[in-house]
């Protein structure tokens, strides 16, 4: 979670989902994984790869527990991340702050839990009086897999909200097959030196806070958490919610976290990170600059079709065409990012063409505009497509 700083000290977002697993077979499991495996048995897999393809579908088919309340402890958190850096990067350990709080709302029907809760200052910096982010480990009472890393965040400084899949791990969501594999059996992998990348970043911009944002169902994103806490600077999180009584957070879940973000940090200023296949950025990350003027401070994108021909998803950059040029960049490798000055305002590199048509780029039997920047073969199979977009809806 995260917390900001107000006039009544400082809050914590404490957000997650209470379920139980029921019993259930290595049998069924084995049955019930292989409805999200694509031309794969899961007897066809490695003995590792069938354990966490059992996993991950064990957490899928829970039984959300609604009614619940829910207590944390927390202490001061000595590391969390791996950036190179002492404690993990991106935030620092705190004097105090151990405290005992009670979540004042019942969990709701389908489990959810995610409200902003005052906690005792006790041994923490005021958040007017440090630029240092501080981070305290966050334990639920009666679990031991409800645990988490919250940051304490100043009200002004940079944060990243950076996407997952496809710019930090090596998902291929635009092939379902292979973005199945995965992300139910296969370990992450780092997209090439990416973690090179963040960890530069971490060193070299003061009290940088970085935040991960996943569209991934909350209870299967226990892998992705692992995996950039091993990878990457630490840092805080948002996943997909459960609750769909909110209309706007079930139809554009992404702009909606990421407004409630940005609303958090009015003074804050944003690097927004992701990749081309994943068409609710191309639309919500240049939204941000017109609902939020003055608080992005870069945009980069991946271009997943440049560098992957298995990537057969046409992307619409019309949104871009009303930006300043100087505050958004595609590029191909992560090299290209290398750098910049990010915190001065330098988001573009001028080696790497951008080749832009403001219009759908990428689209199949050269019904595109004429454009460098997406290169793949003709024949698309659009029933992959439609498979993809399925998966997408899971995984981002």
């Amino acid at each position: 979670g995260y917390g900001n700083w107000t006039d009544q000290g400082w809050n914590l977002r404490f957000h997650g989902n209470v379920y139980k697993q029921p019993p259930t077979s290595e049998e069924k499991l084995n049955d019930l994984a292989n409805i999200f495996l694509i031309d794969t048995d899961i007897e066809d897999l490695t003995p590792e790869q069938q354990a966490q393809a059992r996993n991950l579908t064990a957490s899928i088919f829970v039984l959300q527990q609604d009614d619940q309340n829910v207590t944390f402890n927390l202490r001061p958190a000595p590391t969390a991340g791996a950036s190179g850096e002492q404690g993990g990067g991106g935030a620092v350990t705190p004097n105090g702050g151990n405290q005992r709080v009670r979540f004042p709302y019942p969990t709701t029907s389908q489990g959810d839990f995610d409200a902003f809760v005052q906690i005792e200052s006790d041994g923490l910096a005021d958040g007017n009086s440090t630029s240092d982010i501080q981070r305290l480990n966050v334990y639920t009472e009666g679990s031991n897999i409800g645990n988490a890393t919250a940051y304490l965040v100043p009200p002004t400084g940079f944060s990243i909200i950076s996407d997952i899949d496809d710019i930090l791990r090596i998902t291929k969501i635009y092939q379902p097959k292979e973005g199945l594999l995965n992300s139910f059996a296969r370990p992450f992998v780092q997209w090439k030196n990416m973690p090179e990348i963040y960890a530069n970043w971490s060193r070299s911009i003061p009290d940088f806070h970085f935040h991960y944002l996943t569209t991934t169902p909350e209870q299967i994103t226990r892998n992705y958490m692992d995996f950039i806490y091993k990878t990457y600077p630490g840092g805080s999180f948002d996943t997909r919610p459960l609750n769909f009584s909110d209309v706007s957070a079930t139809l554009s879940i992404r702009k909606y976290l990421l407004d409630r973000v940005f609303e958090t940090y009015p003074r804050r200023k944003f690097i927004l990170m992701a990749d081309t296949s994943n068409s609710d950025v191309m639309k919500a990350y240049p939204q941000m600059t017109k609902d939020f003027p003055g608080q992005v401070q870069c945009i980069f994108l991946r271009n997943t079709s440049a560098t992957d021909d298995g990537d057969r998803f046409p992307y619409d950059t019309s949104g871009f065409q009303d930006l300043d040029r100087n505050t958004y960049m595609f590029f191909t490798v992560p090299d290209d990012l290398k750098g910049l000055d990010i915190s001065n305002g330098q988001c573009v590199n001028t080696t790497i063409p951008q080749n832009i048509t403001f219009s759908w780029q990428g689209l199949p039997f050269g019904l595109s505009k004429d454009s460098g920047a997406s290169h793949y073969p003709i024949g698309t199979s659009w029933m992959a497509m439609v498979f993809a977009i399925g998966l997408a809806a899971i995984l981002l």
